[in-house]
């Protein structure tokens, strides 16, 4: 009985995803592919998720994550949009030169920033807040296209994150990995005009767990060189029994939408 409950539950929650997501794609200039979004919900604030390691724009509802906060995005407190990454013909293939693993990283910023951006504009209005969102390197991106264009996006979500992109880049270095490595960029950034718009967020939130992969000092390292830069940020380190996994982004992500918003 109480299997056939959970299996209806399941279902039931697997029909209202459904109801509550559309797709669209289109051809995107930036980076001359065609880019998939989908989007969940139709009210409330946005949160853009850009997607872990080197997966696609369905991530986040693969791994039950979306379905954990449907009971957030059905009440319109917000919406969801996801986006594909471009880490697998950057920073993750091994097989291209580092230097143009550099440009297509660049590329995915322009497309988020001309592209993504204006489409969830045209699709909730100019008003809309903004916050970007990942786990693991979903996080470097999140945190790094907040601080790159605070005058368009709103805050960021980061989970399980290191705010340092040569952890990445296998030791490669030029300006274009600087300028995207947040804990490199951030100690000399003093114009004043991104400052006051980056500390005008009230939503920075740097969270990790203290368990098997994951890297808490990272997390603390990177909070301290923001509030260096007098910028107010939610940190959170969460115990010895929280790793890198799904099972963690699955109760981080629901407790900062339901508790810090």
């Amino acid at each position: 009985m109480l299997q056939g409950s959970l299996e209806g539950n399941q279902e039931e929650l697997h029909q209202l995803i459904t109801m509550n997501r559309a797709l669209d794609s289109w051809f995107s200039e930036a980076v001359q592919a065609e880019m998939p979004i989908a989007r969940y919900g139709e009210a409330g604030f946005v949160v853009l998720m850009i997607p872990t390691a080197a997966a696609d724009y369905l991530e986040y509802e693969r791994f039950q994550l979306i379905g954990d906060l449907m009971h957030l995005i059905d009440t319109g407190k917000f919406q969801v949009f996801s986006i594909n990454s471009l880490n697998k013909e950057s920073w993750m293939n091994n097989d291209m030169l580092p230097e143009h693993k550099a440009i297509r990283h660049n590329q995915f910023n322009a497309y988020v920033f001309n592209e993504v951006v204006p489409y969830i504009r045209s699709k909730t209005g100019n008003d809309t807040l903004i916050f970007t969102c990942g786990a693991s390197f979903g996080a470097l991106h999140a945190m790094n296209l907040f601080l790159k264009r605070p005058d368009i996006l709103n805050g960021a979500i980061c989970m399980s994150g290191v705010y340092n992109l040569t952890e990445y880049t296998k030791g490669f270095w030029d300006d274009q990995v600087y300028f995207n490595s947040p804990e490199h960029y951030i100690p000399n950034l003093n114009d004043e005009w991104y400052l006051q718009k980056i500390r005008a967020s009230h939503h920075i939130h740097i969270y990790t767990g203290s368990g098997s992969f994951e890297d808490p000092e990272a997390g603390k390292r990177f909070s301290r060189i923001l509030y260096d830069k007098g910028i107010w940020n939610d940190l959170s380190v969460w115990g010895a029994d929280i790793s890198h996994d799904w099972p963690t982004w699955r109760k981080m992500l629901p407790y900062i939408l339901e508790t810090k918003f």
